[in-house]
């Protein structure tokens, strides 16, 4: 039997990184793609089972080569998973329209460019499961948040939307919402942050929700994830009356 065969973009820091690891010590065939080549070759070369396929998701183009060189090495393509992801929290606090266009630029049309990618491959396969990474960040608006907030719950909605249309073909669309993850990413936050994870704890969750259950959603740690999906349901003078509090915002 063939070995499986996972890509994962945003795959040479943090999560990314982490569940190729996972995946690779599984036994499956592990295809990383992120900018920074030496990041992905200093994991390739340490793992036998892991390849490096160098990509910036902001060029449409270069998504489609990059996921037809992956196609062409390994044939069959099981998972993919999208995690692209960029945050400066510095130029969050107030309305940087460039930063704000740089954000989606990564974030969102970033994950689309990867899933336009493998949209034919996936509707002629009528298999497999396309893997989109979201935040707790994009379940409602919260402070200093002008773009990277936006940006996820654009995914969550984009998720919710391709669930259907790839239903009909038997491809799977699961939506991955973390916590707070020790990541390079979250490093840049100024405040302390509850639940905070290692990423390895997060390749864990990943990897059970993908592979042993059936779910839409994969959400994680679930103390703070449940907690936030109750509050996304409160009247909004409520739901802003409490983070407002939390996390001690206060009026100028």
């Amino acid at each position: 039997m063939s070995k499986k065969t996972i890509w994962i973009t945003g795959g040479s820091t943090g999560i990314g990184r982490a569940l190729a690891i996972k995946f690779a010590n599984k036994g499956w065939n592990v295809a990383v793609s992120a900018r920074r080549v030496e990041l992905l070759s200093e994991l390739s070369n340490s793992y036998e089972n892991i390849s490096a396929f160098p990509l910036d998701v902001t060029d449409k183009y270069k998504c489609k080569e990059v996921f037809n060189e992956i196609k062409n090495k390994f044939e069959n393509i099981d998972i993919c998973f999208f995690s692209t992801g960029t945050w400066n929290p510095k130029k969050e606090k107030n309305i940087d329209v460039d930063q704000i266009e740089n954000v989606f630029k990564v974030n969102f049309f970033g994950t689309v460019n990867s899933i336009k990618a493998v949209e034919e491959y996936f509707k002629n396969k009528k298999s497999g499961i396309i893997t989109i990474v979201s935040s707790i960040a994009g379940y409602r608006g919260l402070p200093n948040s002008t773009g990277y907030g936006p940006s996820k719950s654009a995914l969550n909605n984009l998720a919710e939307s391709l669930y259907f249309d790839f239903k009909r073909d038997n491809v799977r669309v699961c939506l991955v919402s973390p916590g707070f993850i020790k990541t390079p990413m979250t490093a840049k936050n100024d405040f302390k942050m509850p639940f905070l994870k290692t990423p390895e704890y997060a390749a864990d969750q990943i990897y059970d929700g993908l592979i042993n259950k059936d779910i839409f959603e994969i959400h994680f740690p679930k103390a703070l994830t449940i907690t936030l999906k109750l509050l996304s349901f409160l009247p909004s003078k409520i739901y802003f009356g409490l983070v407002g509090r939390l996390t001690k915002y206060q009026k100028k």
